[in-house]
């Protein structure tokens, strides 16, 4: 009968910073401190986590290097009686490693480099990282590890495997895995495929919080080798998961085993915290607060800006940065034109009240006016079109800008995945802003989190959600002008742009020929919009900017 021995872990689900050596390592020390206070034998953070994930090209900079290197140094001087592992760059003559230190009583035992270096979506590793090449095992007190970074797990014939056959019985793998609807369900999947493939347990610990584009999730996991989440921590939330993990002590047979002098005092078992499940309205909710909130108070601002409409867009976005910031820090502003309508007035009188935000009224009508009068010679007597549509736009855009330079506000742009998808949007208009909370929401799921969020507090009113979509920049206007219905338009740019089907795809499923031939031209002629706008929020597996990279100028239609 096996002998075995109940192991304490601390998972360090932490909202780290990219550049922010020293907060990150304050947060790193400080974790250190509560988990041996608990008696814990190891605690393991997030990867890269002395730099931040993703470092990107500050990982060109030697000082940066050098400096991560010195705060490595820091945290290992605080190690006393337990085993961290913790993330960090190293330099091996002329090569970056994205690394894990395994560090005890302050000595650092091993330092993994990761094997497999994604290159795909929004990851670029290959650009500034060279691959590691060997595992670690580690020893102690008859326990035997091993630990592996982020991509290394999706390989089923890789470090784990090896690991496995060299004796592990627990891996401890340090993440920074990006968000979007579902992934938690793949992860789980992935992670309990190896642990039971491999008969290891595994500690996964996810980086928490939102850096640029990206949001990372968290909902660190905990598996036995039977496969079974024995213990979760809650998704978009910084936490310290703590277990007891019933481990199988091993023979020692390797002769390269690297042996970690601790040993393991026996202690009473705490109950293990089981995650919690999030439907998948309030999780992408829940994201793009976490995205929002870090992106504005990371770079430094207070107070946000949004231009209402009375439409779905900028009700969503201004109900979110309130859940977000306190009402106290969003001001709302509504520019009215010739164009628009009492109900939409009543309706951001309505949103405003609910959310107990102040809101500025500004005209544009006289603006407007000028415009027209100027240009008007220049026009040459040309009917009027999308020009004169777009100009309302621009001064709404110019206004909101103008409000941030003298208050230093954030202006909050209102677009969604769908317009952006299609160039339905005005560059430097409603384009304008320096967040663009939706970017990455398509418009049926802009109706679903508005309903889901209403479900939990009435702030968005009911007619916003019923009403027929408009722009109004000109009389009678609706967005199914110049767009499919929305339910249809949605269908297709999915199979477009997050799954790269053709055009023969699309219309082998069913879609109508025309429609689809309109709609992807929309999309590859909307290309240079794209470029110019703010960053937003990823929440699909395929997001425009590092998702999908596509040429400016291209003549390909497929």
């Amino acid at each position: 009968m096996e002998n075995k021995k109940i192991i304490r872990v601390s998972v360090a689900q932490l909202n780290l910073t990219v550049g922010d050596l020293n907060g990150n390592t304050e947060k790193i020390i400080e974790s250190i401190k509560k988990a041996e206070n608990l008696n814990s034998d190891v605690i393991i953070f997030p990867e890269l986590s002395i730099t931040g994930y993703p470092p990107e090209d500050l990982l060109l900079k030697s000082k940066f290097i050098q400096d991560n290197l010195k705060k490595l140094e820091e945290i290992k001087k605080e190690v006393n009686n337990i085993i961290a592992i913790v993330g960090f760059v190293d330099k091996v003559e002329n090569n970056l490693y994205n690394s894990a230190a395994i560090i005890y009583n302050k000595k650092i035992y091993g330092i993994y480099h990761k094997i497999f270096l994604p290159n795909y979506s929004v990851f670029d590793e290959k650009r500034y990282f060279k691959s590691g090449n060997e595992i670690l095992i580690f020893n102690f007190d008859k326990i035997i590890f091993s630990v592996e970074i982020c991509e290394d797990i999706w390989h089923f014939n890789g470090p784990i495997k090896e690991a496995s056959q060299n004796g592990a019985k627990i891996i401890f793998i340090n993440n920074a895995s990006p968000y979007y609807l579902g992934k938690i369900k793949e992860r789980e999947e992935i992670i309990i495929s190896q642990a039971k493939k491999n008969n290891l347990f595994i500690v996964y610990t996810n980086l928490v919080g939102g850096q640029d584009e990206i949001v990372f999730d968290g909902q660190s996991r905990i598996v036995d080798n039977l496969g079974n989440i024995i213990a979760g921590a809650d998704a978009f939330k910084e936490e310290i998961l703590n277990a007891d993990l019933n481990i199988p002590e091993s023979e020692i047979k390797l002769k390269n085993i690297i042996e970690i002098p601790k040993k393991i005092v026996p202690k009473t078992q705490i109950i293990s915290k089981k995650p919690e499940l999030l439907k998948p309205e309030e999780e992408v909710y829940k994201a793009l607060i976490l995205g929002l909130k870090d992106y504005i108070l990371k770079n430094g601002f207070q107070k946000v800006v949004i231009g209402l409409s009375g439409g779905i867009d900028s009700s969503l976005v201004a109900t979110l940065a309130v859940d977000t910031l306190g009402n106290e820090n969003v001001i709302g502003v509504f520019m009215p034109s010739r164009y628009t309508s009492k109900e939409s007035e009543e309706d951001v009188e309505e949103l405003v009240k609910n959310l107990k935000i102040r809101l500025i009224k500004i005209s544009i009508e006289p603006i407007y006016e000028v415009y027209l009068k100027i240009l008007k010679p220049h026009f040459l007597d040309k009917k009027e079109d999308i020009t004169e549509e777009n100009l309302q736009a621009r001064i709404r855009g110019n206004i909101l800008m103008a409000l941030s330079n003298k208050f230093g506000w954030l202006v909050l742009a209102t677009g969604n995945k769908s317009e952006m998808s299609t160039g339905y949007a005005t560059l430097y208009g409603d384009m304008a802003g320096g967040f663009a909370v939706l970017k990455d929401v398509p418009k049926t799921l802009v109706y679903k989190l508005a309903n889901y969020r209403n479900s939990i507090g009435y702030v968005i009113p009911q007619r916003v959600l019923v009403k027929a979509p408009t722009a109004e920049l000109k009389f009678n206007q609706k967005d199914s002008d110049t767009l499919p219905e929305y339910e249809l338009l949605d269908s297709i740019l999915k199979l477009y742009i997050e799954e790269d089907k053709e055009f023969e795809e699309i219309v082998g499923k069913g879609f109508d020929a025309e429609i689809v031939k309109k709609v992807l031209n929309m999309v590859d002629k909307s290309e240079y919009k794209r470029r110019q706008a703010p960053p937003g929020i990823k929440i699909t597996p395929k997001a425009f900017g590092k998702d999908r990279r596509m040429p400016i100028t291209n003549k390909y239609r497929g």
